[in-house]
């Protein structure tokens, strides 16, 4: 499954004012989420999923997923080895804009499985929380998920991206939600568990292709290894669910199925990927950019009889306004950016527009400027380079002993354990509770 869904548009109400609650949730709970979880689930006990009936069956279900996977990418591969064009990224501009919009479900990696840390003490929750633990890199700060993405959006010059739709936080609000009501909604924090950790096909071919984009892919590698089915999280969400569900009876099980459901909801990663549109994503922020630079350039620069400010002071103007740089000679298009005057005048220490455009919009000008080239040389980033000078703090002697395990729990919920204080709580947490990397001591 994955981060995202399977491709099925929720309901209005899943994205009615969906990033207020996701924020709300991210600093607290909030009083109404436990009933907008309920609605969610009313609305999947319609759809389909592909569990076994026989939940004796899901050994050889997630065993056959695995092999389809497998096979899958490796046809794949096969097809990149006889010239096929990448599948998902036309320009490294569309992985910057994808890498933004699933941001939102990234920033709250592994939050589903928050409420298991209230059962530490019951061995048939430990699995589930060694997963929670290894989202949250056992409370190191290079092997973090959430601080692994926000580096590698800060190192893209990411961090501060366009206004998203309302439906790109959907996936982290029902995950944010779930880890805060487990209580109530154990069966569907397994579905959900179970449905999340099996690694799919577009998360093989997104790592793959993101790398050969110069883009630092660690984040998803380490998901492709760390949810495997052989030993990884795939394999002990199925065994989560022998130790907590499979005597439970039909009645849970069909609760553990709606669950896996919630994976479904909104849109799917390859869906996602296609509809982004390069020309409509530069006039966006062309858009957004123009009130501030409507009175900023002098008159002596015209476009087709208009000066610069003449053209940034009416709405809707832009289309024109890039037809007026093409006509005018600042910009050829299909050919290295370097050709053109309008490139010279943003990129580089020196120029007469250094900082105008962030390193996204300078991503979105040069990948439309190139548009059929295909000389850019994509910059690499070496493997591993973000660990450098990476320390971790010394725990203070006896800490683990002597904390509140209710306040080392609220450390770590939402994204707070990304914060130094979450990443000690984690440890901490850890330390007091035995539950080691490889099992409990």
């Amino acid at each position: 499954m994955v981060e995202l869904t399977k491709g099925r548009a929720a309901t209005s109400k899943a994205t009615d004012d969906l990033e207020h609650r996701y924020r709300a949730l991210l600093e607290r709970s909030d009083p109404t989420t436990e009933a907008w979880l309920s609605e969610q689930l009313s609305h999947v006990r319609t759809l389909a999923d592909d569990l076994p009936d026989d939940p004796r069956q899901l050994p050889d279900w997630a065993a056959a997923h695995a092999q389809r996977v497998a096979s899958e990418h490796a046809a794949y591969l096969e097809q990149r080895r006889q010239g096929a064009p990448r599948r998902y990224f036309q320009n490294r501009a569309q992985a910057l804009w994808f890498l933004q919009q699933v941001a939102p479900t990234k920033a709250v990696d592994g939050a589903w499985l928050h409420g298991t840390l209230w059962h530490w003490r019951d061995p048939r929750f430990h699995g589930l929380i060694r997963t929670f633990l290894e989202e949250l890199g056992d409370g190191d700060l290079r092997r973090n998920h959430v601080l692994i993405y926000q580096r590698l959006l800060s190192r893209l010059g990411c961090l501060q991206s366009a206004p998203l739709a309302a439906e790109r936080y959907l996936q982290g609000t029902l995950q944010l939600a779930l880890g805060q009501h487990c209580e109530r909604f154990l069966p569907e924090v397994i579905g959900y568990n179970l449905g999340y950790e099996q690694p799919p096909l577009h998360l093989l071919i997104t790592t793959h292709e993101l790398a050969e984009l110069g883009i630092d892919a660690l984040y998803f590698q380490l998901h492709v290894t760390i949810d495997n089915a052989a030993s990884g999280h795939a394999r002990r969400a199925l065994e989560c669910f022998t130790e907590l569900g499979q005597d439970q009876g039909p009645a849970f099980y069909e609760r553990v199925r709606h669950g896996y459901r919630l994976n479904d909801l909104g849109i799917d990663t390859p869906s996602l990927i296609a509809s982004f549109d390069l020309q409509a994503e530069l006039l966006g922020a062309l858009e957004r950019k123009r009130i501030y630079g409507q009175c900023m350039h002098s008159d002596r620069c015209r476009l087709q009889g208009r000066t610069i400010n003449q053209w940034l002071a009416e709405p809707g103007a832009m289309p024109g306004f890039l037809d007026a740089l093409q006509a005018q000679g600042w910009i050829k298009r299909d050919s290295d950016p370097r050709q053109s005057r309008f490139w010279a005048l943003i990129d580089g220490p020196v120029a007469a527009m250094f900082g105008v455009f962030d390193a996204y919009e300078k991503q979105l000008w040069h990948d439309w400027i190139a548009g059929t080239w295909q000389g850019a040389a994509m910059r690499r980033v070496p493997p591993g380079q973000w660990e450098q000078a990476l320390q971790l703090e010394e725990e203070a002697p006896g800490e683990a002993q002597a904390a509140d395990m209710a306040v080392l729990i609220e450390a770590m919920a939402g994204n707070r354990h990304s914060t130094p204080q979450g990443l000690r709580a984690t440890r901490a947490f850890i330390q007091a509770t035995g539950l080691m990397s490889g099992g409990p001591n």
